[in-house]
C-alpha cells in the first residue's frame, strides 16, 4: 500500500467515525462520561483508542485541557465546520473561526510523562484511584509533556490523590 493509498485509508477511518458517533461522544464526555462509559453506550464500534482521541480533541477544543500553561492564554481560537445548503440543495462546509475565553482555574497534569518514567508507582498510584477517576485517567492520551486541565470535582479528587502519591 502506498503513503497516499494509506493517507486516504486514515481520512476515510476518520470520517467515518466522525459521522457515525463524534457528535454522540462529545455529547456524553460533556455529561462527564469516562472513555470506557461512552465505549459501552454506543451502537456503533469503535475503539476505545480512537474514543479517547476524539475526547481529548474535543476537551482541547473546549478548553478544558490547554496545552500551555492558561495563565499565559487569555483566549484560544477554534476551528469548526458548518454544514450550509445553498439554494439548490448543494452542501458544502464552512470553516468557522471563534475565540473562547480561557477562565477558571487550571491543574498541571504529567499523567504521560510519569506513565512511561516510572510504571509501578504510576501504577500503585492508579489503584489510589476511585474507579471511574482511574477510567477517566486511562482513556485519554496523555502526551509525554505537562498539560493543564480545568479544575473540575473530578480532577480536585484526582490531584488529591497525586499529591499523595
Amino acid at each position: 500500500m502506498t503513503s497516499s493509498d494509506e493517507w486516504f485509508q486514515k481520512a476515510l477511518s476518520r470520517f467515518t467515525v466522525e459521522f457515525a458517533a463524534g457528535d454522540a461522544i462529545r455529547a456524553l464526555a460533556d455529561k462527564g462520561c469516562t472513555v470506557e462509559e461512552i465505549h459501552e453506550r454506543l451502537s456503533f464500534p469503535i475503539a476505545r483508542e480512537k474514543i479517547g482521541e476524539l475526547v481529548w480533541a474535543h476537551y482541547l477544543d473546549q478548553g478544558t485541557i490547554c496545552l500551555q500553561d492558561p495563565g499565559q492564554l487569555e483566549e484560544k481560537v477554534v476551528t469548526s465546520y458548518e454544514k450550509v445548503q445553498d439554494a439548490y440543495g448543494k452542501i458544502s462546509f464552512r470553516q468557522v473561526r471563534k475565540s473562547i475565553r480561557i477562565s477558571g482555574e487550571y491543574v498541571p497534569c504529567d499523567f504521560g510523562k510519569r506513565r512511561y518514567q516510572n510504571c509501578e508507582s504510576y501504577d500503585k498510584w492508579l489503584e489510589g484511584l476511585e474507579a471511574k477517576d482511574r477510567e477517566y485517567v486511562n482513556g485519554l492520551p496523555w502526551p509525554l509533556e505537562t498539560v493543564w486541565h480545568k479544575k473540575d470535582a473530578r480532577m480536585a479528587r484526582i490531584m488529591q490523590s497525586n499529591n499523595h502519591a
